[in-house]
């Protein structure tokens, strides 16, 4: 299952998901000046990322609207990264956060987990219910795909909605866990964890342990780190034996190259240290936890 492959990827490379997440203002502008449009400028600074990176990281995760916001030589841009990206063997997350029903769902399915845009995971949203993720589950039984699904996320808007407390005490953000480790059971890799994975911020450290017990077998996709002012010990608490989530980051990556002097001689070099960095950081907060 495809989750074994990120579960073996993790122990082999480390846990950093490398976010794709690339504007054209990010690119050194003599290496942008190079080509002809700004698609194909991305897809060379992708490319070239990739390569510096592939033995260093777990995965890859590519926002699509980075790409829809360049219009169409953007989506050639991110049908390029994507089919480079599986040349490599490399497992990607397509990162588009679909959250309608019915057909409509069943046609993102179709979109995002076969043709031009074919990923091994994609991001969903539950929180129209559960007839949200259903239409993509044949995927996942049949065709070796996963999830992750929204259950509790990083940003100060998470309070709204996701910390409300319902009539037992406890959040919104856990009833939906509990709802997506339960429907995970039926996909589990021989890792022991669930191909129906869940995006879960690592900025509340006081409640990695009871998340962590609670959502036993659901891997963690972990965005917060570093900027957002997640810690490679609060990472370390939303692990299981050192397994069992990604930490993604996206511009601290891309953009190594703008804290070191002459980097942008050597961005994908640069990229490749901050990766290893991050990468050493976390498994040493590991090692000590």
């Amino acid at each position: 299952m495809i989750i074994d492959k990120l579960y073996e990827h993790v122990a082999k490379n480390g846990h950093v998901c490398v976010g794709l997440d690339t504007d054209y203002s990010y690119l050194p502008e003599a290496f942008a000046a190079q080509f002809a449009t700004k698609g194909e400028a991305v897809f060379q600074y992708n490319k070239a990322l990739i390569d510096a990176t592939l033995d260093v990281v777990a995965c890859y995760k590519v926002q699509i609207a980075y790409y829809e916001a360049m219009g169409l030589e953007g989506m050639e841009c991110y049908r390029k990264t994507l089919a480079y990206l599986r040349e490599k063997d490399a497992i990607i997350i397509a990162d588009i956060k679909r959250g309608d029903i019915a057909k409509t769902a069943e046609m993102y399915a179709k979109g995002h987990f076969t043709g031009d845009f074919e990923a091994d995971f994609i991001t969903v949203s539950p929180y129209m219910g559960l007839d949200s993720i259903s239409p993509y589950l044949p995927y996942v039984q049949n065709n070796n795909k996963g999830l992750f699904v929204l259950i509790r996320t990083s940003n100060e808007g998470a309070k709204d909605i996701e910390y409300i407390e319902t009539a037992d005490g406890r959040h919104v953000y856990n009833i939906v866990g509990e709802k997506i480790n339960e429907l995970g059971k039926a996909y589990k890799g021989n890792c022991g964890f669930s191909a129906i994975g869940g995006v879960m911020g690592c900025t509340h450290a006081d409640e990695a342990a009871e998340v962590r017990r609670q959502l036993d077998s659901t891997f963690f996709l972990i965005p917060g780190y570093g900027a957002q002012g997640g810690k490679a010990e609060d990472i370390a608490l939303y692990l299981k034996d050192g397994n069992g989530g990604v930490v993604n980051a996206s511009r601290s990556i891309l953009l190594a190259y703008r804290k070191v002097e002459n980097g942008t001689d050597k961005f994908a070099e640069c990229s490749r240290n901050e990766a290893i960095r991050m990468r050493d950081d976390i498994r040493g907060a590991i090692t000590r936890n």
